[in-house]
């Protein structure tokens, strides 16, 4: 019998200084059963990342080809793909075909590293990609919050994301390993 999927709600309030955007939405993430808690988080903090209106998760780890994390506009239109881990360069110039916007939040320091270095120079000829990786000990502490009800507050400012719960905190300083031209300034 195949594992159906695990519902985590995460009640958030996000204060997205740098954008100039808040809110405070209820996400239903479901977890694929070979999903980790810290990538499910990371999916997450993409989302707190780019929080927007239409803003979705994919279907991600069960279907190929989909972003795990995607905003669709009114007219159909992809405005932001979001990817997770380690995609490769072909995934990548897909998704920045099909949108204005992509962002790959990498994790995991020794399968980022080797990864990085094959696909950067690629990496460099797509304008329209952002690139950033989360450490591994921030990552950890991310995932330590989980749980399948959360409430957790996210203030980002100045690229640096703080995240709370009612039982820990964890400051989150993504390092831009590729920013994306004409969209962030720093």
């Amino acid at each position: 019998m195949a594992l159906g999927a695990t519902v985590y709600k995460a009640q958030l309030s996000i204060s997205d200084i740098d954008r100039g955007w808040y809110g405070q939405p209820t996400l239903t993430i479901a977890r694929h059963p070979s999903e980790t808690e810290e990538r499910l988080m990371l999916r997450a903090l993409a989302w707190c990342m780019r929080a927007g209106e239409h803003l979705e998760f994919g279907r991600g780890l069960s279907t190929d080809g989909d972003p795990a994390l995607w905003e669709v506009d009114d007219t159909g239109a992809i405005i932001e793909w979001v990817e997770l881990g380690a995609p490769d360069v072909r995934t990548v110039r897909k998704a920045a075909g099909k949108s204005d916007h992509v962002l790959v939040v990498a994790y995991d320091q020794d399968r980022t590293t080797p990864w990085w270095e094959s696909v950067k120079g690629e990496f460099s000829k797509i304008d329209k990609l952002t690139v950033v990786f989360v450490c591994d000990e921030e990552a950890a502490q991310l995932a330590a919050m989980a749980s399948r009800n959360m409430k957790l507050a996210v203030t980002i400012q100045d690229g640096v994301i703080w995240v709370s719960s009612d039982k820990a905190n964890v400051q989150i300083n993504p390092e831009v390993l590729k920013r994306e031209s004409n969209r962030w300034t720093d």
